[in-house]
C-alpha cells in the first residue's frame, strides 16, 4: 500500500543561496545555506485559522546574521532542543544554545589547530547537546565535550577521536541513546564506534562510492547508509550485519531521515526526488518531486509538531523549504 503526501506549503527564497543544511527542535526549523547566516522558523502553528488566511505556518522567528563568512555546510542539533552546532566553509565550528522562550544565542567556538576547509565536516550531537562529533579531511571523527567549549573560542578538549583509514569523512551519526558514533566516507567505507568503549564495534560492508548519509534509526536496532551508489544500505547494529538494500534512486542520494516512529525512512536525491520507504515492506511506498533540482537535506519534524498527520520538509539547490504532508487516509 502506498502513502500519499501533499506538499502544504513553501517558502521560496528562503535563503539567498543553496540550502545545505536542515536541523529541527521540538518546536523549531533551523536552516543553513551558502551564505553567512543562520534562519530559524517556528513549527508550532501549522494550521491556518479561516480569520487569517495570510497567516504562516512557519513564521520566521530569528536570523543569526554572519556568523560563517563563507557559508555554512552543516547544522545539526540535539534531541532535547536545547543546543546546536553549526560548521562553516572556512573551518569554524560553532556552538549554539536555546533559552526557555527559543532565542539562540552563541555559546562558543572550536577552533582546529589548523583550520582549513574540511576540518570539520559533517556533526552530530548527542540527545543532551553534550557531546559533538564531527568527521574530518582525513578520516578522523573527533567527539568534543560541548561543556569544555569556551565562549572565547579556544581549542577545545576533545573527549575522544576515532581513527579510520584516512577517508575524507561525509556523513557522521550519534545514536538516540548515546551508545554508538557512524560514519560514512568518500571511498565507500562505513564505521560503528562503541562510545562505551571507545573501540570501533563494526566495520560495515560498504558502498564502495561516497557515504553521504548514515543514520541510527531511533530505536537504535539500524543503521541506514547512502550516497553516491543510489542504494540505501541497512544494517543490524548489533551484529553489523547488512540486512537489506532500497533500491530506486535514479541519482546520488544526499540525506537520509527516519520518523519518529522508525517505521518510515525519508531520503532526499540530486535530482530533486524525496522517497518515503517502510522499513516493514523495505520498499518506496511515495516519492515527491518538487523540482528538479539537488535536495541537499531532508527531515521529517517531530510527531510533537505536526498538527495531524506526519510532515517533512525539503531544502536545496532551489533556496525553498518546501514542506509536505502526509494525506488523511493513507
Amino acid at each position: 500500500m502506498s502513502k500519499q503526501y501533499l506538499q502544504t506549503h513553501t517558502l521560496p527564497n528562503a535563503h539567498p543561496t543553496d540550502i545545505f543544511s536542515l536541523a529541527v527542535t521540538p518546536s523549531q526549523l533551523l536552516s543553513a545555506s551558502g551564505s553567512s547566516s543562520i534562519r530559524i522558523h517556528s513549527t508550532k502553528g501549522q494550521i491556518i485559522h479561516a480569520d487569517t488566511p495570510d497567516e504562516h505556518p512557519y513564521p520566521l522567528v530569528q536570523t543569526l546574521e554572519k556568523v560563517h563568512p563563507l557559508g555554512c555546510h552543516h547544522i545539526c542539533t540535539s534531541l532535547d532542543g536545547r543546543t546546536a552546532a553549526s560548521a562553516g566553509f572556512s573551518g569554524e565550528l560553532k556552538i549554539w544554545r536555546c533559552s526557555e522562550a527559543g532565542q539562540w544565542s552563541p555559546a562558543g567556538e572550536i577552533v582546529p589547530e589548523e583550520k582549513k576547509a574540511g576540518e570539520h565536516w559533517p556533526l552530530a550531537l548527542s540527545e543532551n547537546g553534550q557531546y559533538l562529533a564531527c568527521t574530518t579531511h582525513d578520516g578522523r571523527i573527533n567527539v568534543y565535550d560541548t561543556r569544555a567549549i569556551a565562549a572565547e573560542g579556544t581549542a577545545a578538549p576533545k573527549f575522544t577521536q576515532y581513527e579510520t583509514k584516512g577517508s575524507f569523512g561525509m556523513s557522521v551519526d550519534i545514536s538516540a541513546n548515546g551508545s554508538m558514533t557512524a560514519s560514512g566516507h568518500q571511498n565507500g567505507s562505513i564505521y560503528i564506534f562503541n562510545n562505551s568503549t571507545a573501540r570501533l564495534a563494526h566495520s560495515l560492508a560498504g558502498l564502495i562510492k561516497p557515504v553521504r548519509s548514515v543514520k541510527f534509526s531511533p530505536a537504535c536496532k539500524y543503521l541506514a547508509a547512502a550516497g553516491d551508489a543510489r542504494i540505501i544500505a541497512l544494517y543490524d547494529t548489533q551484529s553489523g550485519k547488512q540486512i537489506a538494500n532500497l533500491t530506486g534512486h535514479g541519482s546520488w542520494i544526499m540525506s537520509l531521515d527516519w520518523n519518529w516512529s522508525g517505521e518510515y525512512l525519508l531520503s532526499g536525491g540530486y535530482d530533486g526526488k524525496a522517497k518515503i520507504w517502510s522499513l516493514e515492506r523495505r520498499e518506496c511506498v511515495a516519492t515527491q518531486t518538487e523540482s528538479e533540482k539537488c535536495l541537499w537535506s531532508v527531515l521529517w519534524l517531530p510527531k510533537a509538531a505536526s498538527a495531524r498527520n506526519e510532515t517533512f520538509v525539503t531544502a536545496g539547490a532551489g533556496r525553498t523549504l518546501a514542506f509536505y504532508r502526509e494525506a488523511s487516509g493513507t
